[in-house]
């Protein structure tokens, strides 16, 4: 079965800091997902920053309202570089999403990088062709749109 990938670049007109610091607190995850994914973390203490090792759970309702519960862990950080969170209980059979942060002139670049693999061999591939390669996107064009309204963009 295939291995999907997902990129998007963002750039934003604030400091390296404000961008890891508002990436690197995953009480802020709520803010930049869609309410149609009626998304709700399991737990808020010890969320105020990231740390290798840290397991998040929530849940959502990304395909006909239909419950599912969703474990991450943040396997990988380096401060103000990039960070990894990893899928260990949820709907993908691999789910491996990069953030990377660069300093560049007038703000930051953010670049997202997504691995994933759907279960279900065909039906996997169907349901990927019909609505979630769709949603997925939709998701981050969403993110794109907060962080304007909320940082601004650079007009470049």
């Amino acid at each position: 079965m295939k291995v999907y990938s997902l990129s998007q670049l963002q750039k934003l007109p604030v400091t390296l800091d404000d961008a890891w610091n508002y990436f690197a607190t995953p009480l802020n995850l709520p803010e930049i997902i869609p309410s149609y994914l009626d998304f709700t973390m399991l737990e808020d203490h010890g969320l105020e920053k990231m740390y290798a090792g840290q397991i998040i759970q929530y849940r959502l309702r990304p395909i006909l309202r239909i419950p599912m519960y969703w474990v991450t862990e943040i396997t990988v950080v380096q401060e103000k570089k990039y960070f990894v969170d990893e899928q260990r209980y949820g709907p993908y059979a691999l789910w491996h999403h990069a953030h990377f942060f660069k300093e560049i002139p007038g703000g930051v670049e953010m670049r997202d990088l997504v691995h994933y693999k759907l279960p279900l061999g065909i039906l996997g591939k169907c349901m990927h062709a019909i609505v979630v390669r769709k949603q997925l996107q939709g998701i981050f064009e969403y993110r794109r749109e907060v962080l304007e309204k909320k940082f601004g963009k650079i007009s470049r």
